[in-house]
């Protein structure tokens, strides 16, 4: 008897496709009124405007066209992987990732464990500041090699990144892309409630890297130790290499938090990054072109990926079914309790992140209609805005519409369920946070 298999992440997305084909001609078509709005620069919904509109089916034929559509709206985030990949190809290329990874081992000797908070807190860092997330795929490659240098499971690396990212972006007090956009939205002030944010992201950084660390004790097989033969050879060149990446993020960091950087201009930084390792390391122009080719080969489907979860979403649009969705969901919430209402309210923003993958799309599409419902209710807005956060953030880490995660998890060559796997636990746990924070903050009238 044959086991039944988890589908390919090429086969789930494509499944995703023709789901949202199909709903096109179940669901009616309908949207709501939007305007622009100064504090956001987004076009926002009107409250109580949704109204029916003519229907518009995807034929088959209009969702296969709607794949390349979806690479296209994704275009620039696809080249960044690229880009970046083949950067780090090249420098991997030099010797001088490898030496790096080896010189922190050494640092922390006998001391290993520390690797998986310190890094994790860098990449909830990033997540809690600019909600970083597809710029973490041309780092697996480096992650990959440090996890296996130490002798943890590949997932880790995703565990690390990805979802350390995805967490401190979800309990952030200022992530600009999340809570920052719902403020706006919601007529609060920047930063306010940001103490009340800052207990809880602590808590849920506990419990995600405890969570990772447990499993990667659980399932480690210790390394075999070797002496590095070359421990001399190169290592000022290798020295130069890792000084400039170190550089290179410094920029980055910088460009993104100060200079609104987008991928454009972060894939040109890391594209000269490569060429410049390529020859500080020696590969030559030929050889660092190589290792470009190289780079763009391994990531090529970890890219493309986002392009074909992005089609999902092009699909609902067509089909002007995704306002329908929207308000089949949230007008149930008038109807509840206060504080059940606040809690359905995580609940309906993860059921929306399946249709809706953008985070900061979902804010300026849900929060116009569930402010006045929550001044209706009762309910305090930064409550509404909390459980936006929760609900939208933190599906982040489990649902396959999101091409960042679908493509590193398929970077680590991991299976999409041995993700499910290891991340359900520790989802429902951050959930249970989650309305734990909720309910605090209704019983006090958090605003």
């Amino acid at each position: 008897m044959k086991t039944l298999r988890f589908p390919h992440p090429l086969v789930l997305l494509v499944g995703f496709i023709l789901l949202a084909t199909l709903l096109s001609y179940v669901l009616p078509a309908g949207e709501f009124t939007r305007h622009a709005d100064a504090a956001t620069g987004r076009d926002v919904v009107v409250p109580g405007s949704y109204h029916r509109v003519p229907a518009t089916p995807v034929s088959p034929l209009d969702a296969m066209v709607d794949i390349p559509k979806g690479m296209a709206d994704a275009a620039s985030v696809i080249f960044f992987v690229f880009l970046t990949g083949g950067a780090f190809t090249v420098v991997d290329q030099t010797g001088a990732l490898r030496r790096g990874v080896d010189w922190l081992l050494g640092k922390l000797r006998g001391q290993e464990v520390l690797v998986i908070p310190i890094i994790s807190l860098l990449f909830a860092t990033m997540g809690a500041l600019e909600n970083m997330q597809e710029e973490i795929i041309p780092l697996v490659p480096v992650l990959l090699v440090l996890m296996r240098r130490l002798g943890y499971p590949v997932i880790t690396a995703a565990a690390v990144s990805i979802g350390a990212a995805a967490v401190g972006a979800s309990f952030s007090p200022l992530n600009p892309f999340q809570v920052g956009i719902a403020q706006k939205l919601a007529q609060l002030p920047l930063l306010s409630g940001a103490g009340f944010r800052l207990t809880f992201l602590a808590l849920a950084l506990v419990l995600w890297i405890g969570g990772t660390m447990r499993y990667a004790a659980k399932n480690r097989v210790v390394p075999e130790l070797t002496d590095d033969e070359a421990a001399t050879t190169g290592a000022g060149r290798h020295g130069l290499i890792l000084l400039l990446l170190l550089l290179t993020f410094a920029v980055f960091t910088y460009g993104v938090l100060n200079l609104g950087w987008e991928f454009e201009q972060m894939g040109a930084l890391f594209f000269v990054l490569g060429v410049l390792a390529g020859l500080l390391g020696g590969l030559g122009l030929n050889g660092t072109a190589e290792a470009f080719i190289l780079g763009f080969r391994d990531l090529a489907f970890s890219a493309l990926l986002i392009g074909f979860a992005r089609a999902i979403f092009v699909v609902l649009e067509q089909g002007h079914i995704v306002d329908t969705i929207v308000h089949g969901l949230s007008a149930p919430l008038a109807q509840l309790p206060v504080t059940l209402s606040a809690l359905s309210m995580i609940g309906v923003h993860t059921a929306l992140h399946l249709p809706v993958p953008s985070v900061s799309g979902q804010a300026v599409l849900t929060m116009p209609i569930l402010t006045p419902l929550s001044d209706l209710l009762g309910l305090p807005r930064q409550v509404t805005v909390l459980a936006y956060q929760y609900g939208a953030g933190l599906c982040e880490i489990i649902t396959p519409t999101n091409g960042a995660l679908v493509a590193i998890v398929a970077a680590c060559g991991v299976r999409f369920d041995q993700w499910w796997k290891f991340v359900l636990p520790l989802y429902f746990g951050l959930l249970a946070l989650a309305a734990l924070a909720v309910i605090i903050g209704v019983a006090i009238g958090l605003n």
